[in-house]
């Protein structure tokens, strides 16, 4: 292994690595549907045929361009299917976890190398230090050795149950004042619903939204009050529907004047919501949605200690759904990591000490 071509690769030529990141998505896809294929049929030949020779053509396609990263990191995995061929090792879930990590952080790198990203948060060289580690050892240590693969390069544990903490009263009021907030939740829930019904790629993503909000919270001992990150999720993209439709929904990329108008949705949300007595701090999560920690976002350029948790919440959570929508049919499994890793791997965009426990509750989510 030479470690340069991994903690500092280089294109040699740009062409070649738009070629290579064109059939990769092609493998990749293949490799996706061959694992969860072999889950349920571990002894299919024929299937696991087909799956070594997707890595197999990876590799020689990554030779031909001349794209160094791509060998290191599929090679080993090229080894651990000529394993399990042969019969020296068995086929298990952490091995299939082990495969589709290595696969989609190799896309994740190519597709970092070209666009001139960095590529320090996808952790590339315990990546192939690991996969070398489990293409090489005893069989007995398969599932141990891709473990702590897994462990290292993600930051959790394959296949281990995380316990979530009863969850709290959503709120300490009572009485009159609770009946009207739980009728401004049905009303913003109602807003929220609209939303969803311009288009059909939105639906359910309220609920999905509002379960990773509140569940990573609750992983954090309940630090955001819980109705008012319930409202916050409901009202933070209502804004959007102050803004032409053609705007909003453009699947194409958006124009320097189109961003111009995206950005404004925050204000039109937090609007609502700071008009309506009790929901002050439902509105600063709104607003702030879209601030980064090193002050690049927008409304206003705030550092992160001027960011309210809630909105550092919604930030992450927001981002994650919109990566998997982006690639959700290539599967769910396979969109989940792709969305983790990059959120994971966007230092700057969001708050680090509310990464941790989201991952918690992903990982929970991909067990279960």
């Amino acid at each position: 292994m030479d470690v340069r071509s991994i903690i500092a690769p280089v294109v040699a030529d740009k062409e070649a690595l738009g070629e290579f990141i064109d059939t990769l998505g092609e493998h990749a896809a293949h490799i996706e549907r061959d694992v969860a294929r072999l889950k349920t049929a571990p002894g299919d030949r024929d299937v696991v045929a087909d799956l070594f020779r997707s890595v197999h053509n990876i590799k020689g396609d990554a030779a031909l361009c001349n794209i160094d990263l791509a060998v290191a990191i599929v090679h080993p995995v090229e080894t651990v299917l000529a394993r399990f061929r042969g019969g020296d090792i068995a086929f298990s879930d952490f091995l299939a976890e082990a495969i589709l990590l290595a696969i989609d952080r190799l896309e994740l790198a190519a597709s970092g190398l070209a666009s001139g990203a960095s590529l320090d948060g996808l952790r590339l060289l315990p990546l192939v230090q690991g996969l070398e580690t489990l293409a090489l050892c005893a069989a007995s240590e398969t599932d141990a050795r891709a473990g702590e693969l897994i462990e290292i390069v993600t930051g959790f544990k394959p296949a281990a149950a995380v316990a979530m903490p009863a969850r709290s009263k959503v709120s300490a009021l009572a009485g009159g004042a609770k009946t009207r907030a739980a009728a401004d939740l049905r009303f913003f829930r109602t807003l929220a619903d609209q939303l969803e019904a311009r288009s059909a790629l939105f639906k359910g993503r309220t609920t999905r939204v509002l379960r990773l909000a509140q569940e990573t919270n609750l992983l954090s001992g309940s630090k955001i009050d819980p109705m008012q990150l319930e409202a916050a999720v409901y009202m933070h993209d209502v804004g959007m529907m102050f803004l032409p439709e053609s705007v909003w929904l453009k699947v194409d990329r958006v124009t320097p004047e189109e961003k111009a108008k995206l950005a404004s949705h925050p204000e039109h949300g937090a609007g609502i919501l700071s008009r309506i007595e009790g929901w002050e701090a439902a509105a600063g999560m709104v607003e702030q949605h879209h601030e980064m920690p090193d002050g690049g976002g927008y409304p206003n350029g705030l550092g992160c200690d001027a960011i309210c948790d809630g909105a550092k919440v919604l930030a992450i959570v927001d981002a994650f759904e919109a990566v998997m929508l982006k690639h959700i049919q290539r599967g769910r499994n396979r969109s989940v990591l792709r969305a983790i890793a990059e959120v994971n791997a966007c230092d700057k965009q969001f708050a680090p000490e509310w990464i941790e426990p989201f991952n918690r509750v992903i990982r929970r989510s991909v067990e279960a």
